[in-house]
């Protein structure tokens, strides 16, 4: 019950393969009494894959949380000026995401809301799941390393033989890191070894 009565400003990016892990712990953080203000990036919200169809995940987030899922620049625009939220959560944070957000631009919701979170001084936790976090990203993953009031999902390689870049953080960690970012603290240890099953 760590998070009941927390507000989350909760962005979920195109990493498709990670959006059902990640929506069990939406779920699991609505029955611990959290408050989940839904957001999709433009292509998380439109693009029917294999793991499913866009229509599906939309509806599935707005029944898990009982709000309309925010798509919009202007939909997010209220968070920071009207405080409305305690944390801002990107799970999965796929490497574009992460490299915008390290580059201060800000050209769709889930951007909008971290870059208001951060002006309010109010943390925004990172849960990544990226095919390059150890390539081109690395340089981005270090940066958001070090910027005040970021906090990262603890992450791992999740197939460093056939993948070796690829990093993704351990989504049942999620809820800890939260509460840890909500007392300025970033959950420790950071690297750790993932496990295809987390």
């Amino acid at each position: 019950m760590q998070l009941a009565g927390v507000r989350i400003g909760f962005g979920l990016t195109a990493s498709f393969c990670t959006l059902d892990p990640v929506l069990q712990q939406i779920e699991r953080f609505v029955r611990e009494g959290a408050e989940i203000y839904p957001i999709m990036s433009r292509e998380a919200a439109t693009v029917d894959t294999r793991f499913g169809k866009a229509r599906d995940w939309l509806e599935r987030l707005q029944r898990l949380t009982g709000k309309a899922v925010l798509t919009s620049v202007v939909e997010v625009e209220p968070i920071g000026p009207n405080n409305l939220v305690d944390v801002v959560v990107i799970a999965p944070c796929t490497g574009n995401t992460l490299a915008k957000l390290a580059n201060g631009i800000t050209d769709g919701p889930i951007l909008m809301a971290a870059k208001a979170q951060l002006r309010n001084q109010r943390p925004v936790v990172v849960a990544i799941s990226t095919n390059d976090g150890l390539g081109l990203n690395a340089r981005n993953l270090g940066s958001l390393l070090n910027t005040r009031n970021v906090y990262f999902v603890p992450f791992g390689q999740d197939n460093p033989r056939n993948k070796p870049n690829s990093l993704i953080a351990r989504m049942d960690l999620l809820g800890a890191t939260i509460v840890e970012a909500l007392q300025g603290r970033q959950l420790q240890p950071l690297i750790v070894t993932y496990h295809q099953n987390s």
